[in-house]
């Protein structure tokens, strides 16, 4: 798939099929994160890999909207520094890596969604990750149940020129 058919056809996926996703691909994904840039390449972000079902039942728990959790074939937790770390700006860069990995996924055929982390301390039992880090996001993985990946003609997305402003805001 090209970069931009990934792009078009990237969509929260929350329900997937029962179906392993290869390890070769899930390297492929992580390897987009661990490439993604970041502020004075700092790269704040530390990636654990789930794949045991019952360890993703345990998972989803850690927020409300974190439910699609519990069903795909891997999710990775990206786990960073705390929102005041030195730089004040690690959520950003692991933003960056996040969607670098959905995009990744994407353009695998691999369906995606993210969720927050509400309990952090939870998280951490869970994973093990040490207290020093303590922001975290989820990236479930697998693929769609319900239809694959293609290209998405008219997302539901704001019109273009409400959201593009040029020179100035008009």
């Amino acid at each position: 798939m090209q970069t931009w058919d990934a792009i078009t056809s990237r969509r929260n996926v929350r329900t997937f099929a029962d179906r392993p996703v290869a390890a070769a691909d899930l390297d492929q994904i992580l390897e987009a994160g661990r490439r993604s840039p970041s502020s004075q390449n700092w790269q704040p972000w530390d990636f654990i890999l789930v794949t045991q079902r019952e360890q993703l039942r345990e998972l989803a728990t850690v927020w409300r909207g974190a439910g699609h959790v519990a069903q795909p074939a891997a999710t990775i937790v990206v786990v960073g520094p705390p929102a005041d770390n030195e730089f004040h700006r690690a959520q950003f860069d692991l933003g960056q890596a996040t969607m670098a990995m959905t995009l990744a996924a994407a353009s695998l055929g691999i369906g995606s969604c993210h969720a927050g982390v509400a309990d952090i301390q939870l998280a951490r039992q869970l994973l093990g990750f040490p207290a020093d880090r303590d922001w975290a996001f989820l990236v479930s993985l697998g693929y769609p149940a319900d239809r694959p990946l293609t290209p998405i003609k008219t997302p539901r997305r704001r019109p273009f020129d409400q959201v593009v402003h040029c020179d100035h805001w008009a």
